[in-house]
């Protein structure tokens, strides 16, 4: 089971990319990369067979197939120095700054969906304060109506009793 792979040059040692395989198992993790570093600092003192490709330490084993890896870079260097691979590097930066352009008028109207739900906040408070300040003219219209209603029976009942009071106060 893989456990840790690195890479590195082997002139001077210096790690270029590193990635553990497993993360379960983060704090051996620290164990691993120092044993890899100082495989490789043995590496380019020349301390150790280019040949052997595979150093044991303790119950693991450290393996660099460094023939796969430099056809891979050389590989990669070809293209990179490639003129056809110089145009087609253009052509997606291009593509690159469309993208930009498409996320930034994204960007944009996501913004003006921001200010219209602003303005139907807004709206929406306004309507809110407005059906409250309706509720209350109703409430009132209510009251006068029931007034108007029932003020005249209520006179002509107050009428009648102070007159049957007056009577029986005279008699």
């Amino acid at each position: 089971m893989v456990k840790l792979t690195m890479v590195a040059r082997v002139t001077d040692g210096l790690p270029l990319a590193e990635g553990l395989d497993d993360g379960r198992d983060q704090k051996d993790a620290d164990f691993y990369k120092q044993q890899a570093k100082l495989l490789f600092k043995n590496l380019s003192k020349g301390q150790h067979e280019a040949s052997r490709m595979s150093i044991e330490t303790g119950p693991y084993f450290f393996q660099y197939p460094y023939v796969l890896c430099d056809t891979f870079i050389q590989k990669t260097k070809k293209l990179y120095l490639d003129t056809r691979t110089q145009r087609n590097l253009v052509k997606l930066n291009d593509e690159l700054y469309e993208v930009h352009q498409i996320m930034t008028r994204n960007v944009q109207e996501v913004l003006g969906v921001g200010e219209k739900l602003d303005q139907v906040t807004e709206m929406s408070t306004r309507l809110t304060s407005d059906t409250r300040m309706y509720a209350d003219k109703a409430k009132d219209l209510n009251r006068q109506a029931l007034i108007r209603k029932y003020a005249p029976v209520a006179i002509v009942i107050g009428v009648v009793l102070m007159l049957f009071w007056l009577k029986n106060k005279i008699w």
